[in-house]
């Protein structure tokens, strides 16, 4: 599903225009990055949670040219399902 998809249930759902939807939708997933560019842990109950995550410096390989190059410490989105969105087969 991508972003035009989920307006586009958003405003069914709701009985809305879809660029409302689109709208909401892109007003929310703004401050989930706004938080975690704060540092703060972000948490919706059922569906899961975000936290930023420190990736550690490493050496990489360039594929193109075979070169080692090295890759510095980033910091990284990582999300964690909830219960309710944990799917068992």
């Amino acid at each position: 599903m991508v972003r035009a998809e989920l307006a586009a249930q958003v405003a069914s759902h709701l009985g809305v225009n879809k660029k409302l939807a689109s709208t909401v939708i892109n007003i929310v997933f703004k401050n989930i990055g706004d938080a975690l560019n704060n540092g703060d842990k972000v948490e919706l109950r059922g569906f899961g949670s975000f936290t930023m995550r420190t990736r550690l410096p490493r050496q990489a390989r360039n594929p193109k040219t075979g070169e080692t190059v090295q890759v510095s410490a980033k910091k990284v989105p990582f999300f964690k399902p909830g219960k309710d969105l944990k799917i068992v087969d």
